[in-house]
Order: C-alpha cells, then structure tokens, then sequence
C-alpha cells in the first residue's frame, strides 16, 4: 500500500502540472517556481507533513518538497538564531540538494548531446 500511495500522490502533483502546462502559457520554469511556492505555503499551514506522512515518499520526490524543504530550514533558524539565522539556516541546509542538481547536470550535459 506504500508504493500505491507514494504513486498516488507524487502522480498527482506532476499531473496538475502537465494539466497547467498543456492548458496555459506557462512555461516550465514558471510551473516549477509555483510548485516551490505551494509546497512552502503547504508546510506553512501543516497540510505538506499530512500529505508526507500519507504518502512517504511520494511526497519528496516532486519539486513541492523543495519548497517544504525551504520552509523549514527557514523557520527552524529564525527560532534558534532570530532574523539572520533564518537566511544561514536555509543556505545551509539547502545546499546539499543545489550543490547536488548542478553536478549531476554538468555531469549530464558531458554525456547527452542536445537535440534541436
């Protein structure tokens, strides 16, 4: 039932944004942008751990955990270190996933050739 549920949900979001993309002028980035901004105000009203907790990790896979990500780095070092802490906090605790994404997509962009 685990794996049902993390399909589920994590299918889910991606499907809201195939719908939003093939229905919209968005582009992708403008879709990826809103999904970080949801998953933040998600975490921020507490729906994102209810959705976590449901669904393990379906719910981490999709770019919403970014914003989730962000948003509790940030609470957590405005309570430990006030205003500032807030911004170290969050540099810190994202960077691995950042420092992550731009490796792998140097290391991909070596391998693959872009199609026109």
């Amino acid at each position: 039932m685990i794996y049902i549920n993390s399909f589920l949900v994590c299918g889910t979001i991606c499907l809201i944004g195939q719908i939003i993309l093939d229905n919209t002028k968005l582009t992708p980035g403008h879709i990826t942008s809103i999904f970080v901004i949801t998953g933040a105000l998600l975490s921020f009203l507490g729906i994102y751990q209810v959705i976590a907790d449901y669904s393990l990790v379906g719910s981490s896979l999709p770019i919403t955990s970014f914003g989730n990500a962000l948003y509790k780095a940030a609470y957590e070092g405005f309570q430990n270190n006030g205003f500032i802490g807030m911004f170290s906090n969050l540099l810190s605790t994202t960077s691995t996933g950042i420092s992550g994404a731009i490796f792998f997509g140097f290391i991909f962009s070596l391998i693959f050739k872009i199609r026109d």
